[in-house]
């Protein structure tokens, strides 16, 4: 398979395609997988829903959903795979300047939920409901938003033209902000 990173300069109608769910009776997700954990091994990233290489499958790779380690850290790797994930329930408010490998020098001021609850399979296709916090929800609020075709863009308050050096340095004046841990998370964006 070609794995090559689809970009909104080259592939924006098909990184908008809703992904399809991956079916445990056939084995290829797994072989799926190994391309998508390689290509994040080699890529400064948080993490990375399959859409995005070219694998329009229900697939997220969690990377590294932490801010006190660097997105350079090429060592540090939580390796989480969610397959057909879906969330079951979310609540509170933060914000982040997001940026993402396939909307290139877009840096958008995103609201997502504090907490999300979601349901997915492992790679084994054993079924998990995990509570994801913080910055883990974002990260993966933002991938899942892949899987249907939404992009941090379409979603964003604001969206300013930053390359990743410059986010960096933006992003110490203007950091993850959480503004409330418990309240009803309200979506007041979409596509």
């Amino acid at each position: 398979m070609n794995l090559k990173r689809k970009t909104i300069e080259n592939d924006e109608e098909y990184l908008r395609q809703i992904s399809e769910e991956v079916s445990f009776e056939d084995d290829s997700y797994k072989e799926e997988i190994k391309l998508l954990e390689e290509f994040c091994n080699q890529t400064e990233c948080f993490a990375l829903a399959a859409i995005q290489i070219g694998i329009p499958k229900r697939i997220v790779y969690l990377k590294n959903t932490r801010l006190d380690v660097p997105l350079d850290d090429i060592n540090y790797n939580e390796s989480k795979v969610l397959i057909n994930p879906k969330i079951i329930s979310r609540k509170g408010k933060t914000k982040f300047w997001e940026a993402c490998l396939s909307c290139l020098d877009n840096t958008g001021l995103v609201v997502r939920p504090y907490e999300i609850i979601v349901n997915y399979y492992d790679i084994n296709g054993l079924e998990h409901e995990e509570k994801f916090e913080g910055f883990e929800s974002t990260v993966l609020s933002h991938e899942l938003d892949h899987l249907d075709g939404i992009l941090h863009m379409d979603v964003a308050e604001e969206v300013l033209q930053m390359n990743a050096e410059e986010r960096k340095i933006f992003r110490e004046t203007h950091p993850y902000e959480i503004i409330s841990k418990d309240c009803e998370y309200e979506n007041t964006k979409s596509k």
